[in-house]
C-alpha cells in the first residue's frame, strides 16, 4: 500500500510540474533573472504549494503516526551549518545554470533528449558523492 501511495504521489507531483510549466528550463531561468526578463510564473507555483502543505502539516501534527505506517521524521534542527550553506549554493548554481532541480529533471527524462539524460546522470553522481560525505560527517560528529 505504501508503494502505491508513493507512486501516485510521485505521479501527481510530476503531473503538477508538467502542467505548471516547471519542466521548461527557460521559465525557471526567467524566474531567477530578476534584473532582466523576469518571469513571475514560479512565484505563483510556489505560492500555490504553500496552502496545501500548510493544511497537510496541520493534519499531520494531529496524528500519532502516518496513515501507511512507520513514524514521522523528526523536525529539522534548524541550524545553518557550513555544509548546508555550501550545498544550497551548489544547488542554486545548478538550478540557475540548467533551469532544473531534481523533480523536474526526472520529469524531463521522458522528453529532455540527451541533455536531460546528461543532467540527470550528473545530478545522480553528485548525490552519490554527497552520501559518503554525509556518513563521514556523522562519524566525525
Amino acid at each position: 500500500m505504501r508503494g502505491l501511495i508513493s507512486l501516485l504521489s510521485g505521479g501527481l507531483f510530476g503531473l503538477g510540474l508538467l502542467v505548471s510549466g516547471m519542466t521548461d528550463t527557460t521559465r525557471v531561468q526567467g524566474w531567477l533573472d530578476i534584473f532582466g526578463a523576469w518571469d513571475p510564473t514560479l512565484a505563483f507555483v510556489l505560492g500555490g504549494a504553500i496552502l496545501p502543505m500548510a493544511v497537510a502539516w496541520r493534519v499531520a501534527a494531529r496524528r500519532a503516526a502516518p496513515l501507511v505506517g512507520g513514524a514521522f521524521p523528526p523536525p529539522p534542527s534548524g541550524g545553518i551549518t557550513p555544509r548546508l550553506a555550501i550545498g544550497s549554493l551548489i544547488f542554486g548554481a545548478g538550478w540557475g545554470l540548467a533551469g532544473l532541480c531534481p523533480g523536474p529533471a526526472f520529469a524531463s527524462l521522458s522528453f529532455g533528449g540527451w541533455e536531460g539524460l546528461a543532467f540527470a546522470a550528473a545530478m545522480l553522481a553528485g548525490m552519490l558523492l554527497a552520501v559518503p560525505a554525509k556518513r563521514i560527517g556523522r562519524v566525525a560528529a
